[in-house]
């Protein structure tokens, strides 16, 4: 027995709209948009009980060369992968992975502790924890007696 869907029109919008943009992406990105680096790095966030992690995918790119700040309660990480060097235009048959600069901004939740963000790189893989800050606990207050 089949299972019924509910049909709604602008899941078959969303479809198409995705289409245009692989379209146009793959047009307007050719060797132009490899040329100025118009390309995001794929990133991945969630949540702990005590931290919000934000990966990134970076393969091909040295640790050295990646910067991650935080100002005004907005995490940037930018970089930029470079082309290859020592490969003629003429060479290559296919070109799919994009190049250039990059960047990226999160705005981090008011829960977030930026003084105490960690960064690591491994695997081609940046990975960024950003610790909560400790939660208010109630204090309990002395009532004084005066004489």
């Amino acid at each position: 027995m089949a299972a019924l869907t509910r049909w709604d029109p602008f899941r078959d919008l969303m479809s198409i709209q995705n289409e245009l943009n692989r379209l146009f992406g793959r047009t307007f990105a050719g060797e132009e948009g490899l040329a100025t680096g118009a390309w995001l790095p794929a990133i991945d966030i969630y949540e702990t009980k005590d931290r919000f992690v934000v990966t990134a995918e970076l393969a091909g790119i040295e640790p050295g060369e990646v910067e991650v700040s935080v100002e005004d309660s907005v995490l940037t990480i930018r970089g930029e992968r470079k082309f290859y060097e020592d490969v003629s235009d003429e060479s290559f048959h296919r070109v799919e992975r994009r190049y250039g600069a990059f960047q990226r901004s999160l705005s981090l939740p008011a829960t977030a502790d930026a003084e105490r963000i960690e960064a690591s790189f491994d695997k081609g893989v940046l990975t960024i924890e950003v610790p909560k800050v400790e939660e208010a606990k109630p204090k309990k207050i002395a009532i004084k007696a005066k004489a």
